[in-house]
């Protein structure tokens, strides 16, 4: 019985000494639970000789890696401004003629509106200001359009014995040049233009019935184009007033001074295209005259027309003169008239264009080819003719309104500083 007593007490010993272990782990592990996030340890599980700690399934979002997350972020913003811009497309594409018309409207305005402010200086009313300019602006394009047309008409039976003269002398160059070109193959080719065109005259037919539709929706551009210019010059402050109206109030003031800065990339860039573009028709029509090609002057008129649309207009163009001359001159006068033409493009490109345009207007060439592609892709001539202004017009605008954000970042931060802190930093060249 002796030893019943000390058995009980070294079993108590142990049990005390097990209890103060699991009340010390206990408190190990409560101190952890209160350390870390709720959903981090899910339970904690005491047994009788460990604790069993069982973390819970992190949050989705903090399992995805950083950059996958940045990457999802960027994609469906990405997507979003994908569907607003196709959305957008579809909008104007659907109503392209009136989006046309409203462009060449606004282009023309910015053309017309220095001779309405200059008459308004010397006192003429604004209404009979606006009349007599529209008036006057619509009469000179009429007579060039009228002198161009005549012009060809007059020239046209001449024009196509001397195109026959020259085809004839390409017969012969051929027959004696060293592609040995005989003329059974040149007859064969002959024959079979007569056959395609034969073969497909269905389709010649169907081109000239869609061609009087093209006629119709031009006249419709046309009268669109003039009401729309009316306006703009008569009531242009009073029309940009109100559609400020529509702009949210806290965006209100940015754009508003935007718009008259847009306004003056947009008549700086018409008024240069238009001096650069008659300089170009002069020179390369006076080359032309003197090298004797034919309808010199509606040639020189289409160059001026066609310079309107940048790196293109200058080719299509350029290549319109050079094959009247070699179809009515010969090779010498057509390589001539190349030369004429290059010349004339890179003083236009390397001179004329960086100082009569400016800075103010300056579009990277990539910038112009990819517009002008894009333009033409959307809307044909009149899309190819108004991308390059509208990317001016956006590139004026979009660096203002990062100016005006960052000012007013700047005015924001100096208004919530301390007493005493310095704007900005000082200047270490300073």
């Amino acid at each position: 019985m002796s030893r019943v007593p000390r058995w009980l007490g070294r079993l108590g010993a142990g049990l005390t000494e097990m209890g103060e272990r699991l009340d010390e782990r206990r408190a190990e592990v409560e101190k952890e639970q209160a350390g870390a996030e709720p959903e981090q340890v899910l339970d904690a599980h005491v047994g009788p000789d460990h604790v069993t700690v069982v973390p819970a399934r992190p949050d989705p979002a903090q399992a995805v890696p950083w950059g996958v997350r940045v990457a999802a972020e960027a994609g469906w913003r990405v997507l979003v401004l994908a569907g607003t811009v196709w959305v957008l497309m579809q909008v104007i594409s659907a109503v392209r003629l009136v989006v046309l018309a409203f462009v060449a409207a606004l282009l023309i305005t910015a053309l017309l509106q220095p001779t309405v402010a200059w008459l308004r200086r010397y006192g003429l009313p604004r209404g009979p200001a606006t009349a007599l300019t529209a008036i006057s602006g619509f009469i000179v394009m009429g007579l060039i359009g009228w002198f161009v047309t005549w012009q060809v008409m007059e020239n046209i039976d001449t024009l196509s014995s001397q195109i026959q003269d020259g085809i004839d002398q390409l017969r012969k160059w051929l027959l004696n040049s060293p592609f040995h070109v005989t003329d059974k193959q040149i007859n064969q080719i002959a024959k079979d233009l007569r056959e395609a065109i034969g073969a497909n005259t269905d389709q010649i037919t169907s081109a000239g019935l869609q061609g009087v539709t093209v006629v119709v929706e031009a006249l419709t551009g046309i009268l669109l184009t003039v009401f729309s210019t009316l306006f703009l010059l008569y009531d242009g402050r009073r029309i940009w007033e109100w559609s400020l109206k529509l702009v949210p109030a806290a965006a209100r003031p940015g754009v508003a001074g935007a718009g008259p800065r847009a306004w003056r990339t947009l008549t700086a860039y018409v008024r240069g295209t238009v001096i650069v573009a008659l300089i170009d028709a002069i020179f390369i029509g006076l080359g032309i005259y003197f090298l004797n090609v034919p309808m010199a002057v509606p040639l020189a008129v289409f160059i001026f027309l066609f310079a309107f649309i940048p790196l293109v207009g200058a080719v299509v163009s350029g290549a319109l003169a050079v094959v009247v001359a070699l179809v009515t001159q010969g090779v010498f006068t057509a390589v001539m008239v190349l030369v004429v033409v290059l010349a004339v493009q890179q003083i236009e490109g390397h001179v004329l264009q960086p100082f009569i345009l400016g800075r103010a207007v300056r579009v990277h060439p990539l910038a112009v080819v990819l517009s002008v592609a894009a333009g033409g892709m959307v809307a044909g001539i009149g899309g190819a003719v108004v991308a390059v202004p509208l990317v001016a017009v956006t590139n004026t605008v979009v660096g203002y309104l990062r100016a005006y954000s960052q000012e007013q970042a700047r005015r924001q931060a100096a208004r919530s500083a301390p007493p005493g802190t310095p704007a900005s930093p000082p200047d270490p060249a300073g």
